[in-house]
């Protein structure tokens, strides 16, 4: 009985995800995921991402963020060929090559790995950070939210190490235990905190995502987060 609903809510989410209408726009596109359309919108509502830029994508697998701010960077908005702006990418999980992006693939908490990505940066600090990152979910809701309040306060740590004062943080989150404080958080530690939720963000799910805009001064040039 159980394996039967089992594969009944498999094959409602398969048919669902094969009519999502960005799912079907991404293959049109090539993007790798339809999670790109959820920065696009959230880019074309703050104007955060803009050619010449300096952007780290932490928790780029499978790189759809990154295809899309590349795309941004291209004078013709092409997938390949010249490029106007540096894209660092980084993640645990090994991601297939972007033309003009160059990834780390580690765990930027590692002293190691944040060596890597100091040599890739060169001196620069990044105009926009953008995190995508989750934990794997367990469905415990106190651990889940935990370990996802930890991953922002680690991208939120990154960014007063790595980002210009006037910078932008774009992170993930769920609503749920925890949200209030991780907004109370951003809001102690950004100027102008903003929660969004794009059209490509499924309606049944608790995601959103806050945008936090210009560090304060107090915020700025923080340790790195690496212990």
């Amino acid at each position: 009985m159980k394996k039967s609903k089992s594969g009944k809510v498999n094959r409602a989410w398969l048919n669902d995800h094969m009519n999502d209408p960005y799912v079907k726009m991404a293959t049109k596109e090539g993007y790798r995921a339809r999670a790109a359309y959820k920065l696009k919108e959230i880019d074309e509502q703050l104007g955060l991402i803009k050619p010449g830029y300096l952007v780290v994508d932490l928790g780029s697998a499978p790189g759809a963020w990154s295809q899309y701010v590349r795309r941004k960077f291209s004078p013709g908005g092409a997938a390949a060929g010249e490029l106007n702006g540096t894209i660092i990418a980084m993640d645990i999980l090994p991601m297939e090559p972007i033309e003009g992006v160059t990834f780390i693939q580690g765990d930027f908490r590692e002293p190691d790995v944040l060596a890597r990505v100091a040599q890739a940066l060169q001196g620069r600090k990044a105009d926009v950070v953008i995190s995508d990152m989750a934990p794997n979910l367990s469905g415990i809701e106190s651990a889940d939210a935990a370990r996802m309040a930890h991953l922002i306060e680690l991208a939120i740590d990154f960014s007063q190490a790595h980002m210009k004062p006037e910078g932008a943080l774009v992170t993930k989150m769920f609503h749920g235990s925890g949200y209030s404080q991780l907004v109370k958080t951003f809001k102690e530690t950004f100027r102008v905190v903003k929660p969004l939720k794009p059209k490509a963000s499924r309606d049944k799910s608790s995601e959103t995502f806050v945008i936090g805009m210009g560090l304060k001064p107090e915020k700025v040039g923080r340790a790195d987060p690496a212990e």
